[in-house]
């Protein structure tokens, strides 16, 4: 249980001071760490980051942080695409899954280090030039959504390193703005891929482990608001790149390992089917 404690700690306060990067953490915590299958993991790491996002997103809500619009247009075709991938996944192998999500950490390091650069990731605006966060256009924000919900469907992830980048570039958002509303659409998209993934565990006989993630949701939630009140102390491109190098070592882990366990599974087909031909 000390790796549940100590991975929600991780989670919550990644969730915090970034606005993404829980999901990217929960699902190995809980496959490597506390050996839930793959399957039921990617369930739980849903309902535990979409529960700690909820959470975090009050304080700013409070705050009128949260840009409505923006949350509409990205998280209401965001959870058409949440379905869509969770579907797909009933249909793949959960070894496919974690392969997909290996590449997917990649893609969320790139992203963090990306966002390490403001000069070339963060819209500077003066006195004379305001942030106008009401311009992005309807087609675009749908779309959007709808790519990232598949992906937070299909393996599970928040996908808040993708959604943070687009509210700030497409919808014109400051960072913090962004970091407000990328919790609410993450808590939107999250909560339809659980239950449609729930539906699939229990089709197999399968259940998540509650107790697990109520530890989770309860420790996560504390390192979030930590997080949050963390948010303007600390180095964040010092340490948004280290996160960055921390998630390309877990991608290039994860492939390599779920690799040779899909090799090890295709090998007795293999040899089955030359027996037959003899």
């Amino acid at each position: 249980m000390i790796y549940a404690i100590v991975g929600a700690l991780v989670v919550g306060l990644s969730l915090g001071i970034f606005g993404s990067g829980g999901s990217i953490l929960t699902v190995p915590v809980l496959v490597y760490l506390l050996h839930h299958p793959d399957k039921v993991a990617i369930a739980e790491s849903l309902g535990i980051v979409g529960s700690i996002a909820l959470v975090g997103a009050l304080p700013y809500a409070g705050e009128k942080l949260v840009d409505w619009r923006l949350a509409i247009l990205f998280g209401l075709p965001g959870m058409l695409g949440t379905f869509v991938g969770a579907w797909v996944s009933g249909f793949v192998a959960g070894t496919v899954q974690l392969l997909v999500f290996a590449i997917v950490m990649a893609l969320a390091a790139y992203g963090m280090w990306k966002r390490s650069a403001p000069p070339n990731f963060s819209p500077v605006t003066t006195d004379a030039e305001p942030i106008e966060p009401h311009r992005a256009p309807l087609t675009i924000a749908a779309s959007q959504g709808v790519g990232v919900g598949l992906m937070t469907g299909f393996v599970g992830v928040g996908g808040g390193f993708l959604i943070v980048p687009a509210l700030v570039l497409a919808g014109k958002l400051e960072m913090r703005r962004a970091v407000a509303t990328s919790l609410v659409i993450i808590a939107m998209n999250s909560a339809t891929g659980l239950l449609k993934h729930h539906h699939y565990l229990t089709e197999a006989g399968a259940s998540p482990a509650w107790d697990v993630m109520g530890v989770f949701i309860a420790v996560g939630i504390l390192g979030s608001f930590a997080g949050r009140k963390a948010h303007s102390k600390i180095n964040q491109r010092a340490l948004q790149r280290a996160f960055a190098v921390f998630l390309v070592c877990m991608s290039v882990f994860i492939l390599a390992r779920e690799s040779v366990k899909a090799s090890h599974a295709a090998a007795p087909s293999v040899s089955t089917q030359e027996g037959s031909v003899e």
